[in-house]
């Protein structure tokens, strides 16, 4: 038995502790917002928080999660700076086709809660491992940056 919190409920999945979280969260707790991309860790769509740190959840077994706190696309929301991070993501229209974007607003969050007032630079890199198709990195970085104005109280034009 694996006990975890993920958003904020305390949950008990009697799996295979080698499955991989993305399976767990996806197909065990009906949690659909967290995308396969690759299966390899090399994409970024699958990314969700462990206490609080970015992992990619293709690549980490059920077993690491064993008594912490997982948070997902479902739940980042219910912080201040997801809220802010979503709101900035609405705001500019940053998704296209929208399939990474969970990976995207997951890693954004990990960034401005560790960084108050990310430049590009540390945009880029925090950034680095989340692919997307539709090339909307600009957008991307520019969302974050509305996000982190907000977090920072500085007013962000309508």
């Amino acid at each position: 038995m694996i006990k975890m919190t993920v958003n904020g409920r305390a949950v008990a999945l009697d799996v295979d502790p080698s499955e991989p979280l993305l399976w767990a969260l996806r197909e065990d707790l009906q949690l659909t917002g967290t995308k396969f991309g690759c299966g390899m860790a090399l994409c970024g769509a699958c990314t969700v928080h462990l206490d609080g740190q970015p992992v990619r959840a293709c690549s980490t077994p059920l077993s690491v999660a064993a008594g912490k706190k997982v948070t997902t696309i479902e739940g980042v929301g219910a912080s201040r700076v997801g809220k802010a991070t979503q709101a900035a993501w609405v705001k500019l229209d940053v998704p296209q086709c929208g399939y990474c974007q969970s990976g995207q607003i997951m890693s954004a969050c990990a960034l401005l809660a560790s960084k108050k007032k990310p430049n590009d630079a540390d945009i880029d890199a925090a950034m680095s491992g989340n692919l997307c198709r539709c090339g909307t990195y600009n957008q991307i970085r520019a969302a974050i940056h509305v996000a982190a104005d907000s977090l920072n109280g500085k007013k962000v034009g309508a």
